[in-house]
């Protein structure tokens, strides 16, 4: 019995930069009102609008996405969007493949991703960096695909249960 895992983060060199940069502007204003001689402002106000933006900046960095092949099916969470497993059964998939994507041109980019607000035929995109995915054509005539980093091995576990695909 072969398992699949896999656990993603934002964690991008690109993102970290870009984020590092938008929080320079905002942070340095808050800072200049502050430190200037007729500011308003107070130590505690100061303090609970500097954290406020950093918390806002640093949300992105709970967001998780987990995916778990066995022989019950394929299982995935993007939390905070899914707070348990979602779990689609060998039983209700039509077609299971690992493929490279175009995730800004197939579905606006990175996350949870497609469905009603970008190109429908594609389905629907969970995922977190990268072009290649686990693409799932469900029997009820959606899709999902699910991004990975571990292409061999994934391609591997999926061949492995193709049988249990009907």
């Amino acid at each position: 019995m072969k398992i699949f895992k896999e656990e993603q983060r934002f964690t991008q060199l690109w993102l970290l930069i870009l984020l590092a940069i938008s929080l320079i502007v905002p942070v340095t204003i808050i800072i200049k009102e502050y430190a200037h001689e007729n500011s308003t402002m107070s130590s505690t106000e100061f303090t609970l609008i500097l954290l406020g933006i950093i918390s806002s900046f640093a949300f992105i960095f709970i967001f998780k996405l987990t995916t778990r092949i066995d022989e019950y099916g394929i299982h995935y969470q993007f939390f905070p969007f899914h707070f348990s497993f979602k779990k689609i059964a060998w039983s209700e998939i039509e077609k299971a493949y690992v493929r490279n994507y175009d995730p800004i041109g197939e579905y606006g980019g990175w996350g949870l991703k497609g469905g009603l607000l970008w190109n429908k035929k594609n389905g629907i995109a969970i995922n977190i960096s990268g072009t290649v995915g686990i693409q799932l054509e469900l029997k009820n005539g959606k899709k999902l695909l699910i991004g990975t980093k571990k292409e061999q091995e994934a391609k591997r576990v999926l061949e492995n249960y193709q049988h249990k695909i009907n």
